[in-house]
């Protein structure tokens, strides 16, 4: 089911063109909102007269499986100063007030949460009106998507912005493998042992050989999806077990013949990670193939977080 928020940040037409730009944004439409409840459908003269009570705003419909409300929220107040009173870039007026107006009780925490860690950055107040919607008219046809139309238009918001945007959560990710320093620095002894020289981990002795969440694995070097929790299963061996990878190019089998053993090594398409092992003795109804995974080579993010991570579009694998 798709979701729904008001933004109100300075000029409508800036707001508005920047929110277009957001994987999973699935319609705007620019407006007046919370306004004298004794004016009803307000002009754009009207609103400039200053005496309405409305702010321009931006209604946006989203994909909450694609773009989180807490992102976007996050993209919003780049665009604004949070400080500043009736105010936005070279507008004053009410009508330019920022204001976040909603229409689902469940997501005013996630809002209020949003602000209380934005003042942190703050030392001034934070001036943001935060209110369930009241009221709200769609403006003139000409105003809507007016730097779509006039791409030289007067625009309060850095253009910069717009391309933050664009590539805030995009579905065409790129991962890329580390450098030797970056890897030294960022990954833990045993994640470097394990991904980098190929080491193995205790049995029953790792971050998830026993994890039930529901969520997706993915390359701790990268961030490349590799697993997800619907193929897990729990095949007593201490480490965790699945059925298959998200798809077979994720991964590189090489023949290893360490250990006085011969064993297919598999490994991170992109990191070129050492990942564990695949073994022929797998449950037979999921393909008979068990891939037998260090924890040290992956990172867990739950179900709850997949799309604040950028990893919604992974969430019809789990089949719910």
């Amino acid at each position: 089911m798709n979701s729904e928020i008001y933004f109100a940040g300075g000029c409508f037409w800036g707001t508005e063109h920047f929110m277009k730009q957001i994987n999973g944004v699935l319609r705007t439409e620019v407006g007046y909102a919370n306004g004298r409840k004794d004016i009803s459908n307000p002009s754009y003269k009207q609103v400039c007269g200053n005496d309405t009570g409305f702010a321009e705003t931006v209604k946006v419909e989203y994909d909450p499986q694609v773009v989180s409300l807490q992102l976007l929220l996050e993209l919003y107040f780049k665009t604004i100063d949070p400080t500043t009173v009736n105010r936005q870039g070279n507008d004053c007026g009410t009508q330019y007030r920022t204001g976040i107006y909603y229409t689902s009780k469940e997501d005013l925490s996630v809002i209020q949460s949003a602000v209380s860690q934005l003042s942190k950055q703050y030392t001034e107040p934070i001036r943001i009106e935060v209110e369930p919607l009241t009221n709200f008219y769609k403006a003139e046809d000409h105003h809507q998507d007016y730097l779509g139309k006039n791409p030289n238009g007067y625009c309060h918001i850095n253009p910069v912005l717009f391309e933050l945007a664009r590539k805030a959560n995009s579905s065409e990710q790129i991962y890329k493998k580390p450098s030797e320093a970056k890897l030294r620095s960022t990954l833990t002894n045993r994640q470097y042992a394990v991904t980098q020289q190929n080491a193995t981990e205790p049995a029953f002795d790792n971050e998830y050989w026993d994890e039930k969440r529901e969520g997706i694995y993915v390359d701790i070097t990268t961030g490349e999806p590799l697993f997800i929790s619907s193929d897990k299963f729990d095949s007593g061996c201490g480490w965790p077990s699945f059925s298959k990878p998200i798809t077979e190019d994720l991964l590189k089998e090489i023949t290893d013949s360490s250990h006085g053993m011969v064993r297919t090594e598999v490994r991170s398409r992109i990191g070129n990670a050492h990942l564990g092992h695949v073994f022929n003795d797998g449950p037979s109804d999921r393909g008979g193939l068990r891939y037998c995974i260090n924890s040290a080579s992956l990172r867990f993010i739950p179900k709850d977080t997949m799309v604040s991570e950028g990893y919604g579009k992974y969430l019809p694998l789990l089949g719910k």
